[in-house]
């Protein structure tokens, strides 16, 4: 894969453009964006300076990242704190993504999304209002292991580290969590299946392909 140098708001000035040509694969009035990657690659900073970006091209979008959707610590928990298993296949609400936020944008949908559901850190439902996306705003999903759930995206973004990068950028108390992008990498192979792949080894000097 061939990677070309880019600067941060060059790539989201890039994908904003793109967007604005893009059509739901289903024949929706909404496309569905993923920007995949673990924690320490800043996903949602990327996802919202191509919010930004479609802001001043006269576009709606609604940024939702994945952390809004843990399941509750009790679930999350209950083999440890520490469970790299839980961590890769239970700790995100994945059913109650596609309810609230992808089945509400299916041809004929509602538009209406529910911008996140649990506080992770209460421990207690949001109870946040839903927000209406109009026709042709494009829903920007931001958080980790998105790609293996078969959740129907229209563009897949996956900013990559390196595992030296990975390691270096993910603070010590959440480093036993590198096992589960080791199996992601395996089982995946997120910069193979993903449309657009950002290398984000060095946060000041990305790259890319799209």
């Amino acid at each position: 894969m061939r990677l070309e140098p880019i600067t941060w708001e060059r790539l989201s000035d890039a994908l904003a453009d793109r967007l604005l040509d893009l059509k739901p694969a289903d024949g929706g009035a909404w496309p569905r964006v993923a920007f995949d990657g673990p924690p320490a690659a800043g996903t949602g900073d990327l996802a919202r300076a191509v919010a930004d970006a479609l802001r001043l091209r006269g576009r709606d979008s609604l940024v939702v990242p994945t952390e809004g959707f843990l399941r509750p610590a009790s679930l999350r928990f209950e083999y440890g704190h520490q469970d790299v298993e839980a961590y890769y296949s239970g700790w995100f609400d994945t059913g109650a993504l596609w309810r609230e936020v992808i089945g509400p944008l299916d041809p004929g949908g509602t538009g209406r999304i529910l911008p996140d559901l649990w506080d992770p850190v209460a421990d207690r439902a949001t109870r946040s209002p839903y927000a209406r996306l109009p026709p042709g705003g494009a829903l920007l999903l931001h958080g980790p292991l998105l790609l293996g759930h078969w959740f129907p995206f229209d563009l897949t973004v996956h900013v990559r580290l390196s595992p030296g990068a990975l390691r270096r950028r993910t603070p010590e108390a959440e480093r036993w969590t590198l096992p589960a992008f080791e199996r992601y990498e395996d089982e995946v192979d997120p910069s193979a299946v993903a449309d657009v792949v950002v290398r984000a080894d060095d946060p000041r000097h990305p790259a890319w392909s799209g």
